[in-house]
């Protein structure tokens, strides 16, 4: 599911809707920048999707992509930028990154 969703946000973020927009120009993040947040999250698909078959690589992709959604979070705080993107996007990214990470890792 962490995938998925990822993949969906990077396909929007090739040509970003105004809620992206609003949110990248929101934190500062420079728009000659902006490409390489969409590669991030490629490579964190394709690592979670390795993952499935070599369970280490998953783990390492998702540490990295609940870290990317700290990263996010820590931006919109710095920028005090806390509009419905930071609540909605950024920390339910994040939330379900470490959803997935829980569920698909610690045992019970």
């Amino acid at each position: 599911m962490l995938a998925a969703a990822l993949l969906v946000d990077a396909a929007l973020s090739v040509r970003p809707p105004a809620f992206i927009r609003d949110c990248l120009e929101g934190v500062g993040f420079p728009r000659d920048w902006w490409w390489a947040l969409v590669a991030i999250k490629l490579l964190a698909v394709a690592g979670l999707l390795a993952g499935m078959a070599v369970p280490g690589v998953g783990l390492a992709a998702n540490v990295g992509v609940a870290a990317y959604f700290l990263a996010a979070a820590y931006a919109h705080i710095r920028s005090r930028f806390f509009g419905r993107e930071f609540w909605l996007n950024c920390l339910g990214m994040l939330a379900l990154s470490v959803a997935a990470m829980l569920l698909g890792y610690v045992r019970w």
